[in-house]
């Protein structure tokens, strides 16, 4: 598996050294894949490349440094729209940790913005953030329907001028999940940025990844989403982790995920964290399966993963109907 060789490479980077042209090449495509080559290339400054490579990782470096830049505008865009209504703004995900300057925030890939307001301001945020430029990406009926009904955020928005998306949640996981997070105790806890935002405290910013990671999704992108939570555990520990996890019903996945973070990137926790589940084996094969081109091999993993993401989401006979309802519609997981 070629995800095996992104996390020993990001692991120990001086074993780079020793690659071959398919090596390089093998590493290259799945870290991209798995959108950890601007990690990656900061983890290789100062070792000795071949050109081409240290050329791309160059490129690389750039392009997260660019990354973080826009992340750091559309935060403030957002706090600019948001700041009349009062309300506390939290950000979630690479924007909270390159606006906190955590470790975490290195080299990271950052997509949307995603931030966490009381669910009694969703309007009043609503109607903000279309007032000053941001329109739906969701038209669909159905979609904007279920988004508000049962999931954990608005459905998406993005600017019609910037064409960047945002992700306005209220909780960390759909409203149908088996597992209620407590909101109110994030946000309750959250320490303040300069510039008014906030960012959730470490414990929660480790909950938060591990509920993303292993309740819910299907671990796309799951390698980056395990070094995020590397780096926290390494930057933070896991003093008060599990009385967190309790509090908001993740004691399980931040479990698995301390395990993981351990197995695979040699995070240093203490004993008590360690051990194995008979189920991680599964976890860590679609976590590593990227072949030399990139891509998740065996599918079958990823379909089984998917529908796991799913199961974990809503009731059996909710999830039959909205598969269902989704399959009509012309949708098919990427495959």
């Amino acid at each position: 598996m070629t995800g095996r060789l992104v996390v020993e490479s990001l692991r120990d980077p001086a074993r780079c050294g020793a690659y071959s042209s398919d090596q390089w090449n093998a590493l290259i495509a799945a870290a991209r894949a798995e959108q950890l080559a601007g990690t990656l290339a900061y983890r290789l400054t100062g070792l000795t490349l071949p050109e081409p490579v240290a050329q791309i990782m160059e490129d690389a470096r750039c392009s997260a440094e660019n990354g973080r830049t826009l992340a750091l505008w559309e935060a403030e865009a957002a706090r600019r729209a948001l700041a009349p209504l009062g309300v506390p703004v939290l950000l979630l995900k690479g924007t909270a940790f390159v606006a906190a300057g955590l470790k975490a925030g290195v080299g990271r890939a950052i997509g949307d913005l995603d931030i966490l307001v009381p669910r009694g301001s969703l309007d009043a945020v609503e109607a903000a953030l279309l007032d000053a430029g941001w329109e739906w990406v969701k038209p669909d009926p159905y979609d904007d329907a279920y988004y508000r009904q049962w999931m954990h955020e608005l459905p998406p928005l993005i600017h019609r001028e910037r064409d960047r998306m945002i992700d306005v949640h209220h909780t960390i996981l759909p409203l149908t999940a088996r597992i209620t997070p407590d909101p109110a105790a994030m946000i309750a806890d959250a320490g303040a940025l300069n510039n008014g935002l906030y960012v959730p405290c470490p414990n929660d910013l480790l909950c938060h990844a591990a509920a993303h990671l292993f309740a819910d999704g299907e671990l796309a992108g799951g390698m980056r989403n395990l070094w995020d939570i590397h780096c926290l555990l390494e930057e933070f520990g896991t003093g008060e982790l599990a009385e967190r996890s309790r509090l908001h019903g993740l004691s399980a996945p931040v479990r698995r995920a301390v395990r993981l973070s351990h197995r695979l990137y040699g995070t240093d926790v203490p004993d008590a964290w360690r051990g194995r589940a008979v189920s991680d084996a599964l976890f860590v094969h679609r976590l590593l399966a990227r072949d030399g081109w990139g891509r998740v091999r065996p599918k079958w993993v990823e379909h089984v993963f998917y529908l796991r993401g799913h199961w974990l989401r809503m009731p059996p006979v909710m999830l039959a109907r909205h598969l269902w309802t989704k399959w009509r519609k012309g949708y098919r997981p990427v495959g």
